[in-house]
């Protein structure tokens, strides 16, 4: 599986963005996340779904601000980011995980097997 992420860009705080991930190969069956990663920091955990997409989770920064979402028609996930906050700049990582993990573990970056280029995101204040 192959992901290639877009959508980042340079905002005001207060405003949204919507990152794309898309997918060649077999979509479907892959739990997906999204982590970000700002400077001097390490990659952290923003959001996932378990394969079959009833299940999400949110970390607590962006819980209610954020929302993750797929289209299996299109092989694409996608990140709304609402009322952004200049704490939310990073290069956002797109993921794709084989096993059908735990939320638990689907929090962690070991958990996933493929992952996207990034896209930055920059929040002005």
């Amino acid at each position: 599986v192959q992901l290639q992420a877009s959508g980042g860009g340079l905002v005001q705080a207060g405003g949204s963005l919507r990152l794309s991930c898309t997918a060649s190969g077999t979509f479907g069956s892959y739990s997906m996340g999204w982590f970000r990663q700002a400077p001097g920091k390490e990659r952290e955990f923003v959001a996932a779904f378990r394969w079959g997409g009833r299940s999400t989770y949110y970390a607590d920064p962006v819980k209610g601000r954020f929302t993750i979402s797929r289209d299996n028609a299109k092989s694409t996930v996608y990140l709304q980011m609402d009322s952004l906050k200049p704490e939310d700049t990073a290069v956002y990582y797109c993921a794709a995980s084989s096993k059908n993990w735990v939320m638990s573990v689907l929090r962690t970056t070991p958990a996933y097997d493929y992952w996207g280029q990034g896209t930055q995101v920059t929040v002005s204040s």
